[in-house]
């Protein structure tokens, strides 16, 4: 009786929990396809609260009826939907990878930097995630500016690899602590190089590591507001200033940016379910041991 109330209460926690999770999404979903009437009295369901119709996504150009014919608003959506993929991906894939060599030398090698030890470079590179950014936007426009990087995709490309960088050092060195290195010293004894080893031997195990490690630093790029608000402009604008920039003298349209978030977060949604499997074993290298 009370393993049955036990996970009883366990599965009504983690059904609440996924409900506050998901209702969010969901309300931006519906939201998109409400009248304005419907937004601002608060209906939830569709068909039985409220009839849905296309309000929303013919703003933006992207419902049935306007998707073939000429539309700026769409023009914009695209354009700022291109920086926003090339800038995250790029990004991303710097960080894994930049990342994922750092891990690999904190979890392999003993470094010594003055009264540093390994567990204190780990730790500064995970504490730099406190770092508010608006501490840095001045020194990075001047710096930017003198470079010419402002208003540029790689100017972001950058700014958003380093932002990824500590997150992605943590997921990382845990996923290769989690691998014996008598697989490399076999490697080794066989005539293998050190690179041969890392390649051949650690790269495939710890790859749901990477995996994880590049899907949180894609989403990381993709939603963030500060410093593309602060370095990009008219040639390298993203999603996420589309979507701060939905309100203008005649209010707040709700469903077009339901919308556009809809259309924003669509992506990234199908990425996550299609690679959950790995997401799930990267983040959990380590915890059991």
């Amino acid at each position: 009786m009370m393993s049955f109330v036990r996970k009883f209460l366990i599965y009504t926690v983690l059904i609440f929990w996924t409900v506050v999770c998901i209702f969010p999404i969901y309300w931006t979903v519906t939201t998109s396809f409400k009248a304005a009437k419907d937004v601002y009295q608060r209906e939830i369901i569709p068909w039985l609260q409220f009839q849905p119709i296309w309000k929303g996504w013919q703003s933006i150009g992207l419902s049935p009826s306007t998707i073939g014919e000429p539309s700026s608003t769409r023009d914009q959506f695209f354009k700022y939907a291109s920086n926003t993929v090339s800038i995250s991906f790029s990004a991303a894939l710097l960080a894994a990878v930049i990342g994922s060599l750092a891990a690999y030398g904190l979890s392999r090698f003993n470094y010594r930097l003055g009264p540093w030890r390994n567990k204190d470079i780990s730790f500064w590179f995970l504490s730099q995630l406190i770092l508010p950014p608006v501490a840095i936007a001045l020194p990075l426009l001047v710096l930017y500016r003198e470079l010419d990087l402002l208003d540029t995709r790689v100017g972001l490309i950058l700014v958003y690899t380093i932002m990824n960088l500590p997150i992605v050092i943590w997921i990382m060195r845990d996923q290769f602590s989690s691998i014996p290195v008598e697989l490399e010293h076999a490697a080794l004894v066989d005539g293998a190089d050190i690179w041969q080893a890392f390649l051949r031997i650690v790269v495939p195990i710890a790859a749901p590591g990477f995996i994880a490690a590049f899907i949180l630093s894609l989403v990381f790029s993709w939603n963030e507001y500060f410093f593309a608000v602060v370095l990009s402009g008219a040639n390298s604008p993203t999603l996420p200033l589309l979507l701060a920039s939905q309100t203008g003298s005649q209010g707040t349209q709700w469903w077009s940016i339901a919308a556009l978030a809809t259309a924003a977060i669509t992506p990234l949604i199908i990425i996550g379910l299609i690679l959950e499997k790995y997401i799930v074993k990267g983040l959990t290298a380590g915890a059991v041991k």
